[in-house]
């Protein structure tokens, strides 16, 4: 974590689709409003391309924003280890982040 320039990328998969693109912002705006040190991808490049990039620069953290914010999920992603990707409520999100990093911050 000392060396990523950001713990937490938001990643918003579709920015044509309103409801992804929305929960990104906010989620992005909350987590910063508790002071984690987070990066919001909106740029309007393919998700894959965006993925890679996340890898690439990595990040501890990454929380897509994509089809599952029509049914209130998210998918949230550590770097260091793929299978830990799981769902998380849109409104679970902040806190399941905030866990997260302590977790990796405790290791």
């Amino acid at each position: 974590m000392g060396v990523a320039p950001f713990d937490v990328v938001v990643v918003v998969a579709n920015i044509k689709d309103e409801a992804a693109l929305r929960a990104g912002h906010e989620l992005h705006d909350a987590l910063a409003a508790r002071g984690v040190d987070v990066l919001l991808d909106d740029r309007d490049e393919r998700a894959g391309v965006k993925f890679k990039d996340a890898d690439l620069i990595g990040y501890p953290v990454r929380v897509v924003a994509g089809k599952g914010v029509a049914n209130g999920m998210l998918e949230l992603r550590l770097r260091r280890d793929a299978a830990t990707a799981q769902e998380v409520a849109v409104a679970e999100a902040v806190d399941t982040v905030q866990s997260l990093l302590a977790d990796l911050r405790g290791r």
